[in-house]
């Protein structure tokens, strides 16, 4: 029976009536080769045909001409369509040719780093010295691999602190290299993406030093803007290939909603329920299945409720689920993936944030639990059943989240819109300050630096000196500063402080920045990290430290409340916007962390309130805002005593509906409302960005501001939720705990926004 048999039979099931509320069958696609311009060297080509790979498919052919010819190339194309091959075959062809060239592949995790290496050995090519070079490398390994090594498998933040600032010890693998990988391209966005371009700019600046200009290669899932952010993480011309030429198997992928139990609150039955519900379908029917879910607890219970679904109807399935998550030691791990290969297992519950090691080929079907958030993730997680020519099925359980509930009304567009832009800022001074630093300690910065580090390099080079950490000599600004500055500095934060988040045993779990750590960290607060729950202990500010226990088996979250207060600096542009304005400018907010609440998951129930003694923190960074004459408003029918909670909501939905024209999470920005702002005069809304100094979401936002404004009347006007709920105007991140919310008066607004007939009072 085919998986689509099984999506069938939930859709005509009369129980479940009405879950299925769209449905697309998305045919299969015939793979397209392509020829090089020059043929493969014989051994080459050999070991391709053992692989039983006759021709490579268009996009590969493309990459590895533009690789082997000096140029730089983006591979943007679906789950499983060889990626990998783009650049392992041009490395694999230096090597057998004899040529004495070095290749550094830069991944995101330490897993995708070993994952690459045992594809790369398993070509089985005398004179390959492929190794890993990251935090758990030994010091013996480490120097083998400096002298020896001819293809370094590393992660940004190693590049960064571990290669770079000891590039001497690197000359001679420096001097020869050819081929730069940098995998997950659509992961480098934001703060760090910003931070990583200059690690890349650092690397080929001393390439050029020793003598080498390699060619880079970037692969990505599918994103609305993969050729202009390469060339912004490199500072190169970067040619972008998103025509997928490999093969695709028939597709069915449904949309499903849950039902409401309460129209006018607008809850509706449990996501994790109705997840485990879908799965369990498909594995009574016997078709290997991975469900999505957004926490390591959601996996667990996702597994749960379909073992106790399946003990009902279909017992001897029931033992064929399991979860599969982070937590669990790398046998375990690897004992499910063998379960789900043989099929002994065929149900996978699994957190969206790891990388998952298992033989994704075998799947029929892939559940997700919520929209992830970008249309790229979501592909990505959607391709990983039905490789190559297998057909398969997809079901996006819609959750509670604006984005969700935007697309559940909207489902075309998951298929016609243009996938979400990634954007990075470069020029940002709290990424090019302390990453000129870097540079200078690497080599002493000279006047034509500009073509690596921007605009920029002069004034940053002006406020390091005037810090005492760049002093001049012949010409040149040497690094003045006692100790190396890149163990300092931090690739994942805009902010020149940084705090370490570590479990109770001192290891380190993520980390944050000074601007946002009260919200994210303060004592008692609940912090969720790769699918993991934690709770904080204690936060030294001194020492900049926040100490977490875990904490997955609490059932409950925190919500922190923070008085707001945020100041105009400059205002760069502005555009009418139906009967209001659209601006985009510089601020500083003042944030003040002053209570916590304890709330139970599901319920929502408030279990505490608990007072916090935290200084406020000031940040620096762009904006967004938007203003609306109180005539206008007025003239819709909304009153002066409606106004606070009329700009509360709106600001909600539109944080809440940002993700739909950036690849950004509502956790990167901030908002703000007023109902008189001092500046303006006016009603104001602003979104701003979370990183200091901004990350380029202001910019994106401003770009896209009249679609964004309309995507949000849309949404919360056809909520069918009496005064807002999570669907539309509430936000889990509200400072106000979500208080003072009139729905009402947000769609009115919003329409003065949005209306082309209205002019400007």
């Amino acid at each position: 029976m085919p998986a689509q048999t099984t999506l069938d039979a939930l859709g005509t099931d009369p129980e479940l009536a009405g879950r299925i509320q769209f449905r697309e069958e998305i045919p299969a696609r015939m793979g397209r080769t392509a020829p090089l311009a020059t043929p493969l060297h014989p051994e080459v080509a050999e070991r391709l045909r053992a692989r039983r790979i006759a021709g490579l498919w268009t996009h590969q052919a493309q990459a590895v001409d533009i690789l082997r010819a000096g140029g730089h190339a983006v591979v943007a194309t679906g789950t499983a369509s060889g990626k990998s091959l783009c650049y392992q075959i041009p490395i694999i062809e230096s090597v057998v040719s004899g040529r004495r060239e070095t290749a550094l592949l830069v991944f995101p995790t330490k897993a995708l780093a070993q994952d690459q290496l045992r594809a790369l050995r398993s070509w089985l090519v005398p004179g390959l010295r492929a190794v890993t070079y990251d935090g758990d490398t030994s010091p013996d390994d480490r120097a083998w691999a400096r002298k020896h090594a001819n293809v370094i498998l590393t992660n940004p933040e190693m590049l960064h602190m571990g290669i770079l600032p000891s590039h001497a010890r690197w000359s001679d693998f420096l001097l020869r290299l050819r081929y730069v990988v940098v995998d997950e391209l659509h992961t480098l966005r934001g703060v760090f993406g910003s931070h990583v371009a200059h690690v890349l700019r650092r690397l080929r600046r001393l390439g050029e030093h020793y003598g080498s200009t390699p060619s880079f290669c970037f692969a990505s899932a599918t994103i609305g803007n993969p050729g202009e952010l390469a060339a912004q993480l490199c500072g190169l011309p970067v040619t972008a290939i998103d025509d997928d030429g490999a093969p695709r198997g028939a597709r069915s992928f449904a949309i499903w909603q849950r039902p409401l139990l309460d129209e006018h609150s607008g809850a509706r039955v449990s996501a994790n329920v109705e997840t485990a519900r879908v799965l369990a379908r498909f594995v009574a029917d016997g078709h290997p299945t991975l469900a999505f879910t957004r926490s390591r607890r959601g996996a667990e219970l996702v597994a749960a409720y379909a073992r106790e679904m399946l003990a009902k109807t279909t017992p001897e399935a029931a033992e064929r689920v399991a979860a599969y998550r982070a937590g669990y030691l790398p046998r375990e791990r690897r004992e499910l993936e063998r379960a789900l290969s043989d099929g002994t297992l065929l149900g996978i519950a699994a957190t969206n944030a790891l990388e998952l090691g298992i033989d994704v080929g075998a799947l029929d079907t892939v559940v997700l639990n919520g929209f992830p958030g970008t249309l790229a993730s979501l592909w990505q997680q959607v391709g990983r059943a039905g490789r190559g020519t297998r057909r398969a099925s997809a079901v996006l359980v819609a959750g509670d989240d604006q984005l969700d509930q935007w697309y559940a009304a909207h489902p075309r567009e998951l298929f016609s819109r243009r996938p979400e832009a990634a954007v990075v800022n470069p020029q940002n001074p709290f990424v090019l300050d302390p990453q000129v630093a870097c540079a200078a300690h690497e080599l002493p910065l000279q006047l034509d630096d500009e073509r690596w580090f921007g605009a920029g390099l002069d004034d940053a080079v002006r406020r390091l000196t005037l810090d005492d950490r760049l002093k001049a000599r012949d010409g040149r600004m040497y690094w003045a500063g006692r100790d190396a500055p890149a163990p300092s500095v931090g690739l994942r934060t805009g902010s020149a402080v940084e705090y370490r988040l570590v479990g109770q045993d001192g290891t380190l779990i993520g980390t944050a920045d000074d601007s946002r750590v009260f919200q994210v960290a303060h004592p008692g607060a609940t912090y969720l990290h790769r699918g993991r729950q934690w709770r904080v202990e204690r936060l030294d500010l001194d020492a900049h430290e926040a100490v977490l226990a875990e904490a997955d088996d609490t059932d409950e979250y925190t919500q922190a409340r923070t008085e707001i207060d945020i100041s105009i600096i400059t205002e760069d542009y502005f555009v009418a916007l139906g009967g209001g304005m659209g601006h985009l400018g510089s601020v500083e907010v003042t944030n003040h962390v002053v209570a916590y609440q304890r709330k139970r998951v599901g319920s929502d129930e408030v279990l505490e309130v608990v007072p916090l003694d935290l200084p406020p923190r000031t940040l620096s960074t762009r904006a967004c805002w938007y203003t609306v004459p109180n005539a206008a408003l007025e003239g819709a029918g909304v009153m002066p005593a409606q106004l606070l909670g009329t700009v509360h909501a709106a600001e909600h939905g539109l944080i809440g509906l940002l993700p739909l024209f950036a690849i950004c999470d509502r956790w990167d920005v901030g908002g703000v409302s007023m109902a008189d702002h001092p500046a303006t005069g006016e009603p104001t809304i602003f979104v701003y960005d979370g990183f200091p100094g901004g990350a380029g979401i202001a910019e994106l936002a401003f770009s896209e501001v009249q679609r964004h404004v309309a995507a949000t009347r849309d949404l919360v006007a056809a909520c069918p939720c009496d005064g807002g709920c999570p669907s539309c105007v509430q936000s889990p991140k509200c400072g106000n705990w979500n208080e003072h919310l009139d729905k009402a008066g947000a769609v009115r607004l919003l329409r003065i926004l949005s209306d082309p007939l209205r002019s400007v009072a």
